[in-house]
């Protein structure tokens, strides 16, 4: 009997000791309320109860995320589209996230849900569809002023897939087409456009290297013209100082018999009439003196 008192007692202590410490990981608070009213959050690490007086609601505060499924809204233009999103939160008090709502991921899904609704109502069919990072902002900046005073922050908004009518989607198909068709002729006209500005820009450089090589080609040829005068008039001028040396030793006399052959040359000719310069007879008067004088002291045989 006694065996039994003891078992039970220390059975008895076990549990008490089981229900009085609680270990709490870093990413968990324990909200602790006695008897009914709040205490305060205990945690990290080693944490002790009253048992049967002290109650204990973990609370996780790590970033979760719930998704909304596909809903079906209405806009500005009376388009039905049909959006679903997920929303990143996270506890950041643990106390208001237990005292202030009773589950605050069914709360903020349903907030969602309203938000989602009154901000595609008011936007067009096109904005919804190209506009969707302004949804996004919209969304997230509307569920964290509502989830603050339940101590949850919501983190990100991010719509996952935006579904428009059948009509619409065909006629955006279409449309998506006719653009691409579009682009595809305004690429090509620009490409023969480029291809006639880069033709005509080669044929330009081509008559101007032509050009260039004629005007080279002349200036070359001038310059040739030029030395090659320049060459001839210093020869002449070199033959004509070689003739005036020359003729610095030539005498009378020398002068005289050129003559003299310049008129044998000209006497073997058909004509009957010669015109005889004057420095000539000047020339020949000194000779025929001469011959005169010899003629005259020659003694008489």
């Amino acid at each position: 009997m006694e065996l039994f008192i003891v078992g039970f007692l220390l059975v008895l202590a076990l549990i008490l000791l089981a229900m009085a410490v609680r270990i709490v990981p870093e990413y968990r608070r324990l909200v602790v309320f006695r008897l009914g009213r709040c205490v305060g959050e205990k945690g990290p690490g080693l944490v002790f109860l009253i048992p049967f007086v002290d109650r204990g609601m973990v609370v996780d505060l790590r970033e979760v995320y719930f998704d909304v499924p596909p809903q079906t809204c209405i806009t500005a233009d009376n388009a039905s589209v049909s959006i679903d999103f997920l929303v990143y939160d996270k506890v950041i008090d643990p106390m208001r996230s237990v005292l202030e709502v009773e589950n605050f991921t069914g709360a903020a899904r349903g907030l969602a849900i309203t938000t989602l609704r009154a901000t595609v109502g008011a936007m067009d069919l096109d904005d919804v569809l190209s506009k969707r990072d302004e949804i996004n902002r919209i969304l997230h900046e509307k569920l964290d002023d509502v989830t603050d005073r339940w101590g949850i922050r919501v983190m990100a908004v991010e719509i996952r897939e935006v579904v428009p009518p059948r009509q619409i989607e065909e006629a955006m198909t279409r449309q998506m087409a006719a653009e691409r068709n579009r682009r595809a002729m305004v690429a090509e006209a620009n490409g023969k456009r480029e291809a006639a500005i880069a033709v005509a820009e080669g044929e330009k450089q081509a008559v101007i290297l032509k050009a260039e090589g004629d005007r080279q080609a002349t200036i070359l040829q001038s310059e040739g013209d030029r030395q090659a005068s320049i060459l001839r008039a210093e020869g002449f001028a070199l033959a004509l100082n070689e003739i005036y040396k020359v003729a610095q030793g030539v005498d009378s006399k020398t002068m005289t018999l050129q003559y003299l052959e310049a008129l044998k040359v000209l006497g073997e000719g058909e004509a009957t009439k010669f015109v005889i310069p004057t420095e000539f007879v000047n020339l020949v008067q000194p000779l025929v003196a001469n011959a005169r004088q010899a003629h005259a002291e020659k003694p008489a045989s």
